[in-house]
């Protein structure tokens, strides 16, 4: 009893200090947030959290034979696929082709354990690729003959996976919820864009310039050098031919004989192996005696190490990570971005979610350990998921096989890939990243969805073929954000009426009472229906956005001008003299033409519809106080603020501390400042509303005071009221809050004349 007592004294004490009411409306706690979050059995989370880590324990146990056929199918499928594309893009990087074929290796075998797509692959990718080539130009150019590009590679797939790998383990996977489709599609258009038109001079056989400079230098320089095209033009345009010929064909056999789509979709696939053979023999045939000190007359692959070479714990120069500081960010960027975007496309198209924070882990690893092994950054592939997913994979154990496929290749096929002209794996590069842009049909989706996001959609592209890719990620990333703000600091809002509707069945009819915007649109709203306004002096308001800092002041510019265009001011001010006015309002010039404005009527009420509101923070809830006074001002009397459908408790905490829901706002409050930067603590302030002082005001007639008891509660089938009753103005939806504050309105008007009423209330309303 005496611990109550104390605890009962403390809390008034408290009270007494920062000046609160002794009793106080029942509101959510801190505490309430803190036992709530706390509420976990600490064993259970951290049993839960290792078994989320490998997600392989939950499926292993029911892997069947039937799962292994599809797998086993898979895996070979995407290894035939996945050897020669993984030399090309290490060529790409700039680095060795046998890098790729260790990169590939690591990605496909360590992803299995990790991840929750079945369909996805990782391993080397081009975008990244090209990402990496540029880094390595970026550090041998500020450091020559410093460090080698493997080197250089193995410490950005090494820092980058520690990046990547901490970002799912603290679980802020969902940071990459603010970069959207349109700006990852941009950014992996322009990127194709810039890869394939880098690898045509390699095609052509075309030298003498820097082939990973601007898109548009690679262009000028390209068509500049057409004169020396190479034999090396016969093998890349021949295979690059083939490619689309084969896929052609296939495609089309497969809608001409449906019954044989499946051994056409297979043949498809393996168009990139048989074409890498075919050149591979011809380039053979050709050059094996044509050599001269081990040149030849066409460029080939040459020497390709048997097996892994560099196995063992990686070099990592503190000297060359700060080298890389500034360029580690895009190489981060990329590894997430393009993974998790190809995880959740093909999880949608297969009916399955993946979880991002355990996708982002499994790039971690991949990347982490790969640097054991000598390999470079790595990520999910779009062309191979793609293949992977229509070859009927079952589960991630797929990329085991395909991880023998590698082994195989690394310790049996290397001495045959001494042939392989560059021009052709140049066809693989331009063929695989075709893929990547986005087709014209879904360009125009983005413009019919979203013009905005339509313009950061061809900033992305623009910016990467005339810059690099570094600067283009970084653009649409910035847009990205910058349209968000824009539409949390420019949020969509409408001053509503009433309309009634009608609905009938073959059993019932019935008509209720709907809120739309006073000027409805054409396009959402037939314009034919008669819109009814609220009440002479109540103004319904509906906002569309979250209730924050950067949209606080223009909704309150947004209510208050309003009430000042509908509504007449509450003292008549013309019959004062310039220095008895306010400095801010000193009134129309001598001789001006005063509207009349005596038809308008007093503002008594303003209904907030709260549905569309999630948060709302300090300076949001010192805006409505603000919007508030000076409303009470122009009125020259209290306002009434009624609030529809607040959802949850924390806004109705907020709005309480504002002095809002309660009944005790504007006129009977002396809460003025909740967002204080500089408080009053000393010094006159300035109270006065109209030349008369506030404390005139606040004991004036019982008719301008608020009453705490001016409420149409709302009761379930149980009698409990929907809304506590210690907050009269906080409604359960929108009809009852425009009820409440038209009942209000009607019993001030009740203390008047009948003739006063007859002219104020019962008078057609205008349409606004």
């Amino acid at each position: 009893m005496a611990a109550k007592d104390t605890r009962d004294k403390a809390a008034k004490l408290a009270r007494k200090i920062l000046k609160l009411p002794e009793d106080p409306v029942p509101v959510i706690s801190t505490f309430d947030w803190i036992r709530d979050s706390l509420n976990v059995n600490l064993l259970t989370f951290a049993v839960s959290y290792l078994r989320r880590l490998f997600p392989i324990l939950g499926w292993i146990t029911r892997y069947n034979l039937t799962w292994l056929t599809g797998d086993l199918i898979a895996g070979i499928t995407v290894a035939l696929v996945l050897v020669p594309q993984s030399m090309s893009y290490a060529i790409l990087a700039t680095l060795p082709a046998q890098y790729g074929l260790y990169s590939s290796f690591v990605g496909v075998t360590v992803y299995c354990f990790f991840a929750t797509s079945k369909d996805v692959s990782i391993g080397p990718v081009a975008v990244m690729s090209l990402t990496v080539a540029q880094i390595i130009k970026h550090v041998q150019h500020a450091h020559p003959n410093e460090w080698g590009g493997p080197q250089i590679a193995t410490t950005v797939a090494f820092v980058s996976g520690f990046a990547v790998l901490a970002i799912g383990l603290f679980r802020f996977g969902w940071i990459i919820e603010f970069i959207p489709a349109p700006a990852v599609s941009g950014f992996m258009t322009g990127s194709a864009i810039t890869i394939a038109v880098g690898q045509v001079p390699g095609l052509m056989g075309i030298t003498g310039f820097d082939t990973r400079a601007a898109c548009y230098k690679v262009i000028i320089n390209t068509l500049k050098g057409l004169p020396g095209t190479k034999l090396d033009a016969a093998f890349g345009l021949t295979g690059l031919f083939f490619l689309y010929a084969i896929r052609f064909v296939c495609d089309l056999s497969s809608k001409k004989f449906p019954r044989y789509s499946r051994v056409f979709f297979f043949i498809s696939v393996l168009r990139n192996a048989f074409v890498v053979i075919v050149l591979t023999i011809a380039a053979w045939l050709y050059c094996r005696h044509r050599g001269v000190k081990g040149k030849y007359p066409i460029k080939i692959l040459g020497t390709v190490p048997r097996g892994f070479q560099h196995i063992g714990a990686p070099t990592i120069d503190p000297r060359l990570i700060n080298a890389l500081a500034s360029e580690l960010p895009v190489a981060t960027i990329i590894l997430v971005l393009e993974h998790i975007a190809i995880s959740k496309s093909f999880g949608r198209i297969n009916g399955y979610k993946i979880d991002p924070n355990q996708e982002l882990i499994a790039i971690g690893v991949t990347n982490t350990v790969g640097t054991c092994f000598a390999a470079y950054p790595a990520t999910g592939s779009f062309s191979r998921s793609a293949l992977k997913s229509k070859s009927g994979v079952r589960t991630p154990i797929a990329g085991i096989f395909t991880a023998i496929g590698v082994i195989v290749a690394l310790y049996g096929l290397t001495s045959t890939f001494y042939w392989i002209p560059t021009a052709g794996i140049s066809a693989v590069i331009i063929h695989a990243v075709a893929d990547l842009v986005a087709s014209p049909r879904q360009v125009y989706t983005y413009w019919r969805v979203s013009p905005l996001e339509f313009v950061i959609w061809w900033a992305g592209v623009l910016v990467i073929i005339f810059s690099t890719v570094e600067i283009g990620i970084y653009t649409v990333i910035v847009a990205s954000l910058a349209n968000l703000l824009l539409r949390v600091a420019r949020p969509r809002g409408a001053f509503l009426g009433k309309v009634k509707v009608h609905s009938q069945n073959d059993s019932l009819s019935e008509s209720r009472e709907v809120y739309v915007p006073l000027n409805p649109s054409a396009n959402v709203v037939n314009p034919d229906l008669q819109v009814i306004p609220p009440a002479p002096g109540v103004i319904l308001y509906r906002f569309e956005e979250s209730y924050l800092y950067p949209n606080s002041s223009i909704l309150n510019s947004i209510l208050v001008d309003y009430a000042k265009a509908t509504t007449r001011r509450g003292r008549d001010l013309s019959g004062l003299s310039p220095g008895d006015r306010p400095w801010n309002d000193p009134g129309p010039r001598k001789g001006a033409v005063v509207e009349d404005d005596s038809h308008k009527p007093l503002l008594r009420a303003v209904v907030l519809d709260f549905s569309g509101v999630a948060n709302i923070d300090t300076t949001a809830v010192q805006g409505l106080i603000d919007t508030r006074d000076e409303l009470e001002r122009w009125a020259d009397g209290p306002v009434e603020f009624h609030f529809a459908t607040v959802l949850s408790p924390w806004i109705r905490r907020a709005l309480i501390a504002g002095n809002f829901g309660i009944g005790n706002a504007g006129f009977a409050s002396n809460v003025r400042e909740v967002a204080a930067i500089v408080p009053y603590r000393d010094g006159h302030r300035d109270e006065t509303i109209g030349g008369r002082e506030q404390s005139d005001l606040e004991s004036g007639s019982a008719d301008k005071r608020p009453s705490r008891s001016r409420k149409t509660a709302v009761y379930g089938e149980d009698g409990a009221a929907l809304v506590p009753l210690d907050t009269p103005f906080f409604h359960f939806d929108l009809v009852g809050a425009v009820r409440a504050a038209e009942s209000g309105l009607m019993r001030r008007l009740s203390r008047r004349s009948s003739a006063s009423v007859e002219d104020e209330f019962v008078r057609e309303p205008s349409k606004n």
